[in-house]
């Protein structure tokens, strides 16, 4: 994969709030050390890119533990925190009717560039490739400031 941003969102607020860290909670089940995902910053007119944001701070669960004295997060959290926005890009894209549990099946062509560390902002975009109402296949990037840190190729079901 090119290390190209997905798209350009230079020009979107990075301090709003889109779909609030309660709206999150409500469309994906995670709770607790496993919801990767803050809020949603943006979402584009026709669902297909979104913005949204991991705040990483020094309480997470894996800091003491993943590299003592170095933290540094697990790329598998990462891929989880861009998941989890995939899940919300679902959700905004489906029928009323099919709102169901969605279940990732692959994670693609991920490349890690950079750390995230402990007071960082994680700033997460996902661009559609493929949707119907069972099942998508989604483009993510992760940004720490202008810096690349990760990409992947999403897919997910419903179950």
């Amino acid at each position: 994969m090119a290390a190209t941003r997905l798209f350009d969102f230079s020009h979107i607020d990075l301090n709003q709030v889109t779909v609030s860290a309660e709206e999150v909670g409500r469309l994906n089940p995670q709770c607790g050390a496993m919801r990767q995902l803050d809020h949603v910053i943006w979402i584009s007119e026709g669902c297909d890119e979104l913005v949204g944001v991991k705040h990483v701070t020094d309480d997470e669960f894996w800091v003491p533990l993943h590299i003592p004295g170095r933290p540094l997060m697990p790329g598998v959290l990462m891929i989880e925190a861009a998941a989890q926005l995939c899940s919300v890009q679902f959700h905004f894209r489906s029928p009323p009717e099919t709102k169901n549990f969605i279940g990732f099946t692959r994670c693609d062509e991920t490349v890690f560039r950079g750390q995230v560390v402990p007071g960082d902002t994680l700033h997460l975009i996902v661009q559609e490739v493929a949707f119907n109402p069972r099942r998508f296949v989604s483009r993510a990037q992760g940004f720490v400031g202008d810096r690349l840190v990760f990409e992947s190729k999403l897919t997910g079901m419903t179950v």
